[in-house]
């Protein structure tokens, strides 16, 4: 047997303390809202387990989170709400006025407003979260579903599936400020973390369009082939970018892909096999990981970002489909 000097062995014990609180350090939560399950998932990144389960209301999908990580937001669509957890307890603490089939909606970046998309009802709702109070319903297209506010807060921008365009709309007033026509129903919005282009993923017509939100023109459309994939299983819906712009992360939908985009070229880098039905993404802080929900297989995938790898895949509860995860 080897014995180690007391000295050495309390380098040896303080090295792994320092790891463990590395890692700690990194870990972070993630919520995935599970649309047949009426329930959400919450992951721990460190070991990629699910560490709870929370019954919601009906028909969970879109999920987002406070920028202070004291509040969960999910839209209960069938129950015409939006619920607010609390992440510490995972009690559901009160109802907001969503308006009718809240699909999706975006936080301005101070955290106050909250933009709805009032799926039946062709509108967008503004709620101020704090006095749950309506402040506008502003009219879109029909079937609005993507959602994204600029990184200053000045602009909102709504997808509406079947008029098949990204509304512009002005937070200040809460009017149209203008109309992009993109291809065909258009589920997903997400800016550059610059604010200087906006990305948008139309799933039946297959592209995700990158528009320039000053002149409000399409700079490039995207397209994507995948060998030994038919065309109309290729359906891009959620869109994450890295946060310095040079990389982006396509959810194929039933082609059960990942799709690397360069970002500043705008060429298809890499497809990543996902599981099955891969609806929305979600990056954590530090980047590392990347994690996908597929609502046909019941799990969620997770990347490896630096390596562009699938390391694990984790079952959580019925269709999963919207996911956050905690800012810390």
């Amino acid at each position: 047997m080897t014995y180690l000097r007391p000295r050495r062995l309390a380098g040896l014990l303080a090295g792994a303390a320092a790891l463990l609180a590395a890692d700690a350090a990194s870990a972070y939560t993630v919520y995935v809202s599970n649309e047949k399950g009426n329930s959400i998932s919450v992951i721990d990144s460190a070991t990629l387990e699910v560490k709870q389960t929370v019954k919601v209301g009906r028909r969970p999908r879109g999920i987002t989170m406070s920028p202070d990580g004291k509040a969960v937001y999910v839209c209960a669509s069938d129950d015409h709400a939006v619920q607010v957890i609390d992440p510490t307890t995972l009690k559901v603490l009160r109802k907001l006025k969503s308006g009718p089939d809240p699909e999706l909606f975006a936080l301005h970046p101070t955290g106050n407003p909250l933009y709805i998309a009032n799926e039946d009802d062709n509108q967008v709702t503004v709620l101020d979260v704090e006095a749950n109070k309506v402040i506008a319903q502003v009219p879109v297209g029909t079937e609005p579903e993507g959602m994204a506010v600029s990184p200053d807060g000045g602009t909102l921008v709504a997808t509406s599936e079947t008029t098949n365009m990204a509304h512009f709309i002005e937070t200040r007033t809460n009017k149209i400020i203008g109309n992009v026509l993109v291809d065909a129903r258009p589920r997903f919005a997400e800016f550059s973390a610059d604010g200087k282009r906006l990305w948008v993923s139309a799933e039946v017509g297959g592209t995700v369009a990158v528009i320039d939100p000053q002149t409000r023109q399409i700079i490039r459309k995207i397209d994507f082939k995948i060998p030994g994939v038919s065309r109309e299983s290729i359906q891009p819906v959620g869109v994450r970018l890295t946060r310095d712009g040079k990389r982006a992360f396509v959810a194929l939908g039933p082609a059960n892909r990942v799709a690397v985009v360069n970002a500043e070229t705008f060429e298809v880098e890499k497809y990543l096999l996902v599981g099955q039905r891969v609806w929305q993404l979600a990056l954590t802080p530090d980047e590392k990981l990347l994690f996908t929900t597929n609502g046909n297989s019941n799990d969620v995938s997770v990347i490896d970002v630096p390596e562009l790898k699938v390391v694990k895949s984790i079952k959580v509860g019925s269709a999963p489909w919207g996911v956050v995860v905690s800012p810390q």
